[in-house]
């Protein structure tokens, strides 16, 4: 899968702030099929269907220690400084600890989309989505959608998805949003407003854009939380004075930990169908295609892969 950390870094050539040290391979949403294992791994074997966790922790820090080995600074993620070895390649060497076999009919194609599922189950997780609950997300591209299934499937009902693009919305609408609204023929705190009776419990921030991230604070009811998701680049003018007014709880998502499990058994349970977001494929000699592609065409293209023979 072509995630939208893959298109930045090709487009910019940067990491953050940081120029990105080339050359680089990119790609971290994969899946494919065991060829050999070492001699310690038996929960896999060759033939077998597996998707891969990308980020390899230290397993001795605070963070390894306590769990939250996300947040882990030692740790080499695929595709990322400093390990500079992505998945847009025919074969991956990877710990046995961090390949995970799929379950019950799922292809490799549902695979390489549990990463980014992963992201929306943490995303929804840590915002404490749940029954009985009112959600908005702002951003209807993959990561929108991973986190507006993973509401679904922990059963919030009550979803209102913003976005730009009418194609984005309408597949949102496919797959659970109650409400939809266009951005940029409406007003989104207005609209969003009427649709959640003055606010929403939990506002989830998937665009990683200035505007939608300052928009959050209107959008979220008092003693909400906001979980910001994104990769929001640049200063944000945040009204803290309303935050704080409000009492609203902030909450800030990296990556996963502990979910890749809960996305396989959601996929292969047919409890949610991520590769229904799959716009486009691409072979693996048409890489750069891809890309392009990505960045050009993104009010169409969703979700991008690249399948090898």
């Amino acid at each position: 899968g072509i995630c939208g950390s893959d298109i930045y870094f090709f487009e910019s050539g940067h990491c953050g702030p940081d120029p990105l040290p080339l050359p680089i391979v990119l790609g971290h949403e994969c899946a494919g099929t065991v060829v050999e294992v070492g001699k310690n791994v038996t929960h896999v074997k060759p033939g077998d269907k597996v998707c891969l966790e990308p980020g390899a922790t230290c397993g001795k820090c605070e963070f390894c220690r306590t769990g939250r080995y996300n947040l882990c600074p030692n740790v080499e993620f695929m595709a990322a400084p400093p390990n500079y070895r992505g998945c847009l390649k025919n074969y991956v060497v990877h710990p046995g600890s961090l390949v995970f076999k799929l379950q019950g009919d799922m292809d490799t194609v549902d695979g390489a989309m549990i990463e980014p599922l992963s992201v929306g189950f943490h995303a929804a997780k840590t915002g404490g989505a749940a029954l009985g609950k009112s959600v908005v997300i702002l951003g209807a591209g993959c990561i929108g959608m991973m986190t507006l299934m993973a509401c679904k499937a922990l059963g919030v009902t009550d979803i209102t998805v913003v976005d730009l693009y009418d194609k984005r919305l309408d597949l949102a609408k496919q797959h659970g949003a109650k409400n939809v609204v266009n951005a940029s023929k409406e007003d989104t705190v207005a609209v969003c407003g009427e649709y959640t009776a003055g606010g929403a419990d939990i506002v989830f921030e998937t665009a990683g854009s200035i505007t939608t991230t300052k928009q959050t604070g209107a959008l979220v009811k008092p003693g909400g939380v906001i979980t910001l998701v994104g990769n929001t680049h640049g200063d944000v003018p945040y009204d803290f004075f309303e935050i704080m007014n409000k009492e609203i709880t902030v909450k800030c998502v990296f990556r996963y930990r502990h979910i890749f499990p809960i996305a396989i058994e959601a996929v292969a349970s047919h409890m949610v169908n991520p590769k229904a977001i799959i716009t486009n494929e691409f072979t693996f000699e048409e890489t750069q295609q891809a890309f392009m592609s990505s960045i050009r065409d993104k009010k169409d293209i969703i979700k991008a892969i690249v399948k090898f023979k």
